[in-house]
């Protein structure tokens, strides 16, 4: 069971959106992580047994983040009501998107094989794409636009992912097993977050 920080008290979540709005990252990154539990909370209603709860929450923590960045103390709501409209405003987002991409072709249709004979799907191809952006932009030493989309688009589990995938931050380049091991999860789960997290990136870059 997924265990969350207790959530702040009112004087201290004043202070931190506060120094957030200041421009201050990690008083942004503690909001976050002490409303995971109401962002759980929301999914809680809306989670099928079709659809991915890590999926679920990620996207909620992605409406967390921008209720966390847009919010104004000053027009009288409570940060905990204001996110919780944006949380499920991203929710609500993601089930038309689906409903809508599945008159569409799928990500996980082959489309091909390699040179071994196994099958390439469109999904390959695009975390490919957003693999080879990424690493442009790195060595091309935007690392100021890197740490802004890291910062603003991905949950903090793929954020250190791709920090330690990447070489990021602090980090030297890590191999996916010894990210696993560090971490304590198996590598097909590092695999799928840091494709969930190369998809995020691609498709905010391909929308600017």
């Amino acid at each position: 069971m997924q265990t969350f920080e207790q959530p702040l008290s009112p004087e201290e979540e004043a202070y931190y959106l506060k120094r957030s709005k200041e421009g201050d990252l990690n008083a942004r990154n503690l909001l976050v992580e002490r409303n995971l539990r109401l962002v759980a909370h929301i999914v809680k209603k809306y989670h099928q047994k079709s659809q991915d709860q890590e999926d679920l929450l990620s996207t909620g923590t992605i409406g967390l983040i921008k209720a966390i960045n847009t919010f104004d103390p000053k027009k009288g709501s409570k940060l905990g009501t204001y996110a919780s409209r944006c949380i499920e405003n991203e929710l609500l987002m993601l089930f038309r998107q689906e409903k809508k991409s599945c008159k569409d072709v799928s990500l996980y249709e082959p489309i091909g094989s390699d040179k071994e004979g196994n099958e390439i799907h469109l999904m390959d191809i695009i975390d490919s794409e957003a693999e080879d952006i990424l690493e442009q932009l790195i060595s091309e030493n935007h690392i100021d636009t890197v740490y802004s989309i890291l910062d603003t688009l991905l949950t903090p589990r793929e954020k250190e992912i791709i920090e330690k995938r990447y070489g990021l931050y602090q980090y030297s380049p890590m191999p996916q097993r010894e990210i696993a091991s560090a971490m304590h999860i198996s590598r097909s789960y590092v695999s799928r977050i840091e494709k969930r997290a190369l998809r995020k990136i691609f498709t905010y870059l391909e929308g600017r």
